[in-house]
């Protein structure tokens, strides 16, 4: 491995103060993270347990994890505290239970389970559904900005906010009912539990003497406050950030987090990493120009040893079918002459709805490919269901868990004997499993219904037994035996092999609760293993498995973080990129940095594309040329198609190309 470079060396080894390491795309931020912390156990007299690591993807933290692994012993690498935020936040939430007001086995709410909670709220208020994103985006929102619902409520400014604040007060008010936290609590809870209890956060701050944060340009206002509560006086930190990748506003990330680093810590020293190992010089260059239009509070500007490297090139194609032809013709091309592998090639948008078009066209020419954002582990249906049970066992007041597994697989429950569970547990305001084991639930329910009821909340309660006391592993198979959910499958699946491969997914769910069990958390009951599964439902959501030979699609906010040979980046459309949306806000700044985050992504070529015509709406419309094509530098660009013609040599050689296709497919 290279020896690192001045300014990483320095980064390292800064221990007087609290640091800020502004780290341009492809400057090796990581190493340096990595490194100190390596430095901070060999050379600083730190115990790795006292030292915690956070970042935003269960993949970066892996990452980190396995990076310092591979420098320090095995044994002293497995006490650092290297995670994700919201990990963070669970372990403190887990360990301050009672401080909090809640009773072990909380259940985590993912995106579905809130959106089944606001719906059931939204028609008890008789609010329609159709506003249910924005609501829920709204109170989100506001958890981020750590308001509660009457802060939220007294700073509401028209109907629609004062309606979401009445809804975040139900919300909460159920969740606590449900002993249960949504994802963004798990940052909350901690900020606000150290606020208001100083031992608490006493201990922590004790327990953590030195903390790294990764991507600080990502951190919401909850978050923020959370570095700030555990690193308190002693002010061990490091934190790495680019304020020109900071492209999560639209999910509460606050650049500005970065500039009020250098008010709340004075003794803020701030160091830039700026030379780019990653791509040519033409690359930064026109990615340094494109940045140069937004205001900074830090300047810097990225520098590469790797030589110029190829022009960029700006290709204007007639319409849609024309630009996904182009772009795969030419990727196919370079494979058949042995140019590139398609694993090389990445193909990034805006937007979601560009990938159809792409897709169509790459299984037509039989190109295979990866499209970031498919279905993750636990969306799968069979594993929803199976942790659906699991919940329940945990936390006998998940109304969602119950809803999900009642009926799965059939009872023979039917939709008014739950109509008349959820009317006596409402006025009892209990939860729906307990209100199946109370005596009054006979005045309303009577006969075989009655019977089936009684018959699964006895069992239930026979596997939360079982569940305190016996190994997990044994507990989720015997369950699984129980309600035949082998059999289930395959009576509901459409052929024998698509029941094969859910109940392979099933055994990989059984799999990874042993794991656990026998590794990292050896001797606990199965309460522990789901809180953790429960996020990873959670964060695995966030994770790609990329493999093999295939060509990358993905969107710029999903590429960030990613290098690839070869960059297409296609539909660089004023409306496209920037989008509509953001030229209607005028909040064009933050567009600019996702192109900047393209671009960057390029380590060889680079290749922009647009479409003279799109169809919008039902409609096809002219387009014009991205705003950030002319902010380009204009020398380091070759402009083809529209009114730019090939020279003969250009021609010459896209026809050899093309007889060379040729000649490689009919071999």
């Amino acid at each position: 491995m290279p020896a690192l470079n001045s300014r990483q060396h320095e980064a390292v080894h800064y221990l007087d103060g609290p640091l800020l390491v502004l780290a341009g795309a492809g400057s090796g931020k990581t190493r340096v993270i990595t490194e100190k912390i390596v430095h901070l156990v060999k050379n600083c007299s730190l115990e790795p347990r006292q030292i915690t690591a956070v970042t935003f993807t269960n993949k970066a933290a892996r990452e980190m994890r396995n990076r310092v692994g591979n420098i320090l012993k095995s044994e002293m690498a497995e006490e650092l505290n290297i995670s994700t935020f919201h990990t963070l936040g669970l372990k403190i939430i887990r360990r301050e239970i009672r401080s909090l007001g809640y009773k072990p086995g909380f259940t985590i709410f993912d995106d579905q389970d809130t959106e089944n909670l606001l719906k059931e709220l939204l028609r008890k208020d008789k609010i329609d559904d159709s506003l249910l994103s924005g609501l829920r985006w709204r109170i989100s929102d506001w958890k981020n900005a750590m308001l509660n619902p009457e802060q939220a409520m007294a700073q509401a400014e028209d109907s629609m906010d004062n309606r979401a604040a009445l809804l975040y007060a139900a919300y909460q008010s159920s969740l606590r009912a449900y002993n249960a936290v949504d994802f963004d609590d798990l940052i909350l809870l901690p900020t606000l539990l150290f606020a208001e209890q100083p031992q608490v956060l006493d201990r922590w701050q004790n327990m953590i003497r030195y903390m790294l944060v990764d991507e600080y340009q990502d951190t919401n206002t909850s978050q923020y406050q959370l570095v700030k509560q555990l690193v308190g006086v002693r002010q061990g930190l490091t934190v790495v950030g680019d304020d020109d990748q900071s492209i999560y506003a639209w999910r509460g990330a606050r650049p500005e987090n970065l500039a009020k680093l250098k008010d709340d810590f004075p003794r803020l020293k701030a160091i830039k990493l700026e030379q780019n190992y990653r791509s040519s010089g033409r690359i930064l260059r026109a990615a340094n120009q494109l940045i140069a239009n937004n205001p900074h509070v830090f300047e810097k500007k990225l520098w590469s040893d790797l030589g110029p490297g190829e022009h960029l090139r700006f290709v204007e194609c007639k319409n849609e079918a024309h630009e996904t032809e182009t772009v795969v013709s030419e990727i196919m091309g370079d494979k058949l002459k042995g140019k590139a592998n398609f694993g090389e090639y990445a193909i990034l948008y805006r937007g979601n709805h560009q990938a159809r078009a792409f897709e169509t066209t790459l299984r037509r020419h039989q190109i295979p490919y990866f499209l970031s954002g498919g279905t993750s582990f636990f969306s799968r249906a069979e594993i929803k269901d199976v942790m659906a049970y699991l919940r329940l066992l945990s936390n006998p007041n998940d109304d969602s868990a119950f809803l999900r597994i009642i009926n799965t697989p059939r009872r023979e429950i039917g939709h008014t004997t739950l109509e008349k569970i959820g009317r006596y547990a409402s006025e009892r305001d209990i939860s729906l499993l307990a209100a199946c084991d109370e005596l009054g639930l006979q005045q309303s329910l009577k006969g075989r219904p009655l019977q089936r009821i009684k018959e699964f909340a006895h069992w239930i309660g026979t596997m939360q037994r079982w569940a305190e006391n016996e190994d997990p592993v044994k507990t989720v198979r015997q369950l699984l035996k129980d309600i035949g959910y082998e059999d289930w499958i395959y009576e509901k699946s459409s052929s024998d092999s698509v029941a094969e491969y859910r109940m392979e997914n099933v055994n990989e769910l059984v799999n990874w609760v042993e794991n656990l069990y026998r590794k990292e958390f050896a001797g606990e009951n199965l309460t522990g293993i789901i809180a953790h599964l429960a996020l990873q439902d959670i964060l695995e959501r966030q994770d790609e498995d990329e493999g093999g030979d295939r060509v990358h699609m993905m969107t710029l906010h999903a590429a960030k973080g990613l290098e690839f040979p070869h960059v297409y980046l296609v539909g660089m459309e004023e409306e496209l990129l920037p989008h509509r949306s953001s030229i209607e806000e005028e909040n064009i700044e933050e567009e600019r940095r996702l192109a900047y985050v393209g671009i960057t992504r390029a380590q060889r070529s680079l290749t922009m594309t647009m479409a003279a015509k799109r169809k919008r709406f039902g409609k096809v419309i002219n387009c014009s040329p991205s705003r950030f094509i002319e902010e380009l530098p204009q020398d380091e660009l070759k402009m083809e198609g529209g009114n730019n013609r090939l020279s003969e040599e250009e021609k010459q050689e896209r026809g050899s190309s093309h007889l060379a296709s040729m000649r490689a497919l009919l071999k």
